[in-house]
């Protein structure tokens, strides 16, 4: 097993605490032993709501946006795991967790894992935490099923939030006098409730423990317990959930339309079944068709710029719903750290699995598309020929897409519909027996279908956006590795 190397430590949610679990991981017994292996990170920052005692109804939303802040900044950095000093945040740590993709280490998994491997199921435990996290019900959780839990009574219990969070309490660095004496009464009153054993719910209590341990009580210290659970956990083993990164605004209504088929293939219960997706619309990349057929402007750098924002966002694949584009993909992918979903090599697989590599197979497609190759080239790799539109019916297909009353220009209808009917029946007439509706604007006014009439010939049509929303899909379920 892999130990976590690079450890990030979310300080200023009691800045005390945060401080003594530093130092309790910088003595630990593994780091000790192999400090070279070990660099942590302690991020504090201004929190407005760090005074605020934690009472039975205090809001968490501050707490949650701070914590949230530091740990993209773990993340962006390339810390391997992530530890949360805070029982009123392990309150939402699976909140933060479902936005990650690096680990929060569970401090109560820590604790529960301590408690269960030296103490017998049934014990009567004493937890000493804020009103808001004994309300919460976070113990009851986590212990509950297993131990007898019991609280300091009412009046115990309010001496306890003084000591702790009052004027010249624990957490303003006060570790003896009044508030120790408050924290040892409530100890008490837990011994007095039949609790052999004193269970933090607050961080700072591992900063009076030993004065408490001293005075015959058998208080355990969290700090210490999450040092060297953080020492031995494995932050490399979770899996962050599948998000697909979409390049968008190649064209506008394709990408909208490519978005409706991944939510459409997907099977989902409820809207949390579904794929997170981020989209950069970015309808100023340079046209791709103008680029190869005219050399204009290269579009290279602004797609490549794209991808590397996705990438940033943690997208684990890309998915670029515009043909001509493929064009430029390999030179961008080698400079990529995540794949691209290749929806050209896809397609062309897809038609191979589904109707066999003898098929005759036409292409309506942008001249960029057609002058680059692209698709001629993963057609070849799976052995299918490609048959293209004429020069007239190629005009066609280009004033569908780009002219006046075209696709780009909001029609769906009329007479970019015949125009791609025309250029289509063409392409059967020279023997297709399957056509790809190789532009993405193209499925906007022919679907994907097994059997499409067209004058006296029937032709399936195949639409590359959704053969790769369903891989996206796909992948993320599991069910292949990207690549």
């Amino acid at each position: 097993m892999k130990t976590t190397s690079r450890l990030g430590i979310v300080g200023g949610l009691g800045s005390l605490a945060g401080g003594d679990l530093f130092y309790k991981l910088v003595k630990s017994r593994a780091v000790l032993e192999d400090q070279r292996r070990y660099h942590f990170l302690f991020e504090q920052h201004p929190f407005k709501d760090v005074l605020l005692p934690l009472d039975r109804n205090a809001s968490m939303t501050a707490r949650k946006f701070y914590v949230f802040q530091v740990c993209k900044t773990f993340e962006n950095t390339g810390v391997d795991a992530v530890l949360l000093p805070c029982f009123a945040s392990q309150t939402f740590r699976a909140e933060i967790q479902q936005e990650l993709g690096i680990p929060v280490l569970d401090m109560m998994h820590a604790l529960v894992r301590h408690i269960t491997r030296r103490i017998a199921p049934g014990t009567t435990l004493g937890v000493i935490a804020s009103d808001f996290v004994r309300h919460s019900g976070l113990f009851e959780q986590h212990l509950g099923q297993h131990f007898n839990l019991v609280y300091p009574e009412d009046h115990a219990q309010a001496a306890l939030m003084e000591a702790m969070y009052g004027v010249n309490g624990i957490k303003d660095g006060h570790l003896d006098g009044v508030p120790l004496e408050s924290v040892y009464q409530a100890c008490l009153s837990l011994q007095g409730q039949g609790a052999t054993v004193i269970v933090p719910g607050m961080t700072e209590l591992s900063l009076v423990c030993g004065d408490l341990q001293r005075r015959g009580i058998s208080a355990l210290d969290i700090n210490q317990i999450y040092a060297e659970f953080a020492t031995q956990a494995d932050g490399s083993a979770r899996q962050p959930p599948f998000k697909l990164g979409i390049v968008g605004g190649v064209g506008p209504a394709a990408t909208v339309d490519f978005m409706g088929k991944v939510v459409a293939h997907t099977p989902a219960g409820k809207d949390q079944d579904h794929i997170k997706m981020v989209v950069e619309q970015n309808p100023q990349i340079p046209d791709r068709t103008a680029n190869l057929l005219r050399d204009e402007t290269d579009p290279t750098l602004a797609l490549y710029a794209t991808c590397k924002r996705l990438e940033s966002a943690g997208a684990q694949a890309i998915a670029i719903p515009c043909n001509t584009a493929h064009a430029f993909v390999e030179r961008i992918q080698a400079h990529l750290r995540v794949p691209i979903v290749n929806m050209l090599s896809e397609t062309v697989e897809w038609i191979v699995q589904t109707y066999g590599s003898r098929q005759a197979v036409g292409l309506l497609a942008t001249s960029g598309t057609l002058q680059s190759q692209v698709y001629h080239q993963a057609a070849r790799g799976c052995g299918l020929q490609l048959i293209t539109p004429g020069f007239d019916y190629q005009a066609l297909v280009m004033e569908a897409i780009y002219g006046e009353r075209g696709i780009k220009a909001g029609f769906t209808a009329g007479v970019c519909r015949e125009q791609l009917l025309l250029a289509a029946e063409h392409l059967c007439e020279q023997g297709a027996k399957v056509l790809i509706l190789g532009c993405t604007e193209l499925p906007l006014v022919l679907a994907h279908c097994e059997a499409f009439e067209i004058g006296a010939h029937r032709v399936a049509l195949v639409d590359p956006t959704t053969v790769l929303a369903r891989r996206c899909v796909s992948l993320s379920s599991g069910a292949h590795r990207v690549g």
